[in-house]
């Protein structure tokens, strides 16, 4: 070979080492910086990943930054999204992918793992916010605590069985609190046609409410009389004007109504009873009146004595309409719309007089005289 060849292969085997110690400086440089810059933009990674594993991932991650880092829809509004029990990882993230909450399930999925968060997802109810970042989703994905709780009222509770249920419920509101607040209601949180009252007892709308974990007293009192408001329609108030009673008198013959009427299809029937004693001065002679007036049961543990004896029916008491004419002072509990309506639009009836049948159906037998009334009595 001559000596200018041997020269140029020389060169070229020194030029080739030189891009080789480049090389090695290269993958060196990406096996040291590119973790640590991963770590800057999306946190700690997880301790699962091997040394090799935090390259590979650091790196997916970078690449993928605006996808992870950057909301679907900045000024997107929360949505509810649930996560089953035993719901695989990539279902979810697939899901949130569909559901335009992330911008790429795989690349979510990267950080999922990266970051140790993929095994840790619990299942249950969230509120996630498509202005919210991948990485955030991520991280919120690893507590199923709801923003927001279910709050249940039954048809028929009065507002102390609501208020016991609020320190089960996951809301602040104490029962004191509510309470108070119910029997001293401020004048705006009145519902539509009431000027007037002592008590919101009767317009805490029974049903579901989706509410606030920091709720205040006042958010959950709008809550519940705003329900009623939605509730009873125009209809129905001309449908309590064609009987004859103001608003607040309808409620509280739909609150007696509602506790009489233990099967929904006779409830009109039973208001029937009622509207007609109340036409011709007769009394109401209610059973329930009695319950709410006597209060709380400590033996029976319940806020509705029954059977109730004869010292009960003659308790003194305005609620008591076995010994007073009229309505009561209130209503005696918080009627569902079938009681409301029931008064609204009761059925013609002769009747005056009901009891219970003694099969245990929860039906009555009526009657136009009270001989007939004693006749219908169990053997």
């Amino acid at each position: 070979m001559s000596r200018r060849k041997k020269s140029l292969f020389s060169a070229s085997c020194l030029l080739v080492f030189l891009l080789f110690c480049l090389s090695l400086a290269g993958l060196a440089w990406v096996v040291n910086q590119v973790p640590i810059l991963a770590e800057q933009e999306f946190g700690t990674p997880g301790l699962r990943l091997t040394p090799v594993d935090r390259v590979v991932y650091s790196a997916r991650l970078l690449l993928a930054r605006d996808s992870l880092l950057k909301p679907v829809d900045p000024g997107g509004e929360p949505v509810r999204f649930s996560v089953g029990l035993g719901e695989s990882a990539n279902s979810i993230f697939h899901r949130l992918e569909t559901e335009g909450l992330i911008h790429n399930a795989a690349n979510f999925r990267n950080f999922m793992i990266y970051a140790g968060l993929d095994t840790g997802i619990q299942a249950g109810e969230y509120e996630l916010n498509p202005g919210w970042s991948g990485v955030q989703i991520g991280r919120r994905l690893q507590d199923a605590t709801p923003s927001e709780v279910l709050f249940v009222i039954l048809a028929g509770w009065r507002a102390e069985e609501i208020a016991a249920a609020l320190p089960s419920s996951g809301l602040s509101v104490t029962p004191a609190e509510f309470l108070h607040a119910v029997r001293n209601p401020s004048p705006s949180w009145l519902p539509q046609g009431l000027t007037l009252s002592d008590s919101l007892e009767g317009f805490l709308f029974p049903g579901e409410y989706r509410l606030k974990r920091n709720s205040s007293v006042e958010d959950l009192i709008k809550a519940f009389v705003g329900r009623f408001d939605e509730q009873v329609t125009n209809e129905l108030r001309n449908g309590f004007e064609a009987q004859g009673v103001s608003l607040s008198e309808a409620v509280i013959l739909a609150s007696i109504v509602q506790r009489e009427g233990v099967v929904v299809e006779e409830r009109p029937m039973i208001a029937s009873v009622f509207l007609n004693r109340l036409a011709i001065g007769m009394r109401l002679d209610a059973d329930p009146t009695v319950q709410y007036a006597i209060g709380y049961n400590e033996n029976q543990k319940t806020w509705w004595t029954n059977p109730l004896s004869r010292a009960d029916l003659a308790i003194d008491s305005r609620f008591n309409t076995y010994l007073y004419a009229g309505f009561p002072p209130g209503p005696i509990c918080n009627p569902s719309l079938s009681a409301l309506m029931a008064v609204a639009f009761p059925d013609q009836s002769p009747y005056y007089f009901f009891r219970a049948r003694c099969d245990g159906s929860g039906l009555h037998l009526f009657a136009v005289s009270y001989e007939e009334h004693l006749q219908n009595a169990c053997p």
